[in-house]
């Protein structure tokens, strides 16, 4: 993984999450019950929070490249693709069971946030 690929990747989950968030503010409103919506709003937080995010890593990626920082990108991706999509499979198909996979897209992200952590404790300690 390279910073203009991540760039690359990061702008189309962005596209997708400003697309998917529309589709549930628009599309969904009044189709779904409260509580489901506001499950499919929170996915669609998550994933434009973490498109951000690693658009802002793959200019970290591409100054300083790290084994910490591309499995942190990975784990980040892996996470919002499983805690996310869960979320927007869970409502639109009506299987409740997608719930029990969505911790697991919460603790790649999390794990992934600290790799960012354990990453900028190197860059800062190779600059002294």
């Amino acid at each position: 993984m390279n910073g203009p690929r991540l760039l690359t990747i990061a702008a189309g989950l962005a596209a997708l999450g400003v697309a998917l968030g529309a589709f549930g503010a628009h599309g969904l409103a009044g189709r779904v019950a409260p509580a489901d919506l506001a499950t499919f709003e929170t996915g669609a937080r998550y994933h434009l929070i973490h498109a951000v995010a690693l658009i802002g890593l793959a200019g970290w990626l591409d100054r300083r490249p790290s084994p910490r920082l591309v499995w942190a990108v990975r784990l980040l991706l892996l996470g919002v693709t499983v805690f996310s999509g869960t979320l927007y499979l869970l409502v639109l198909t009506g299987q409740r069971w997608l719930g029990a996979i969505t911790p697991i897209g919460g603790v790649s992200l999390i794990i992934g946030w600290l790799l960012v952590a354990a990453a900028g404790v190197d860059a800062r300690s190779s600059e002294r």
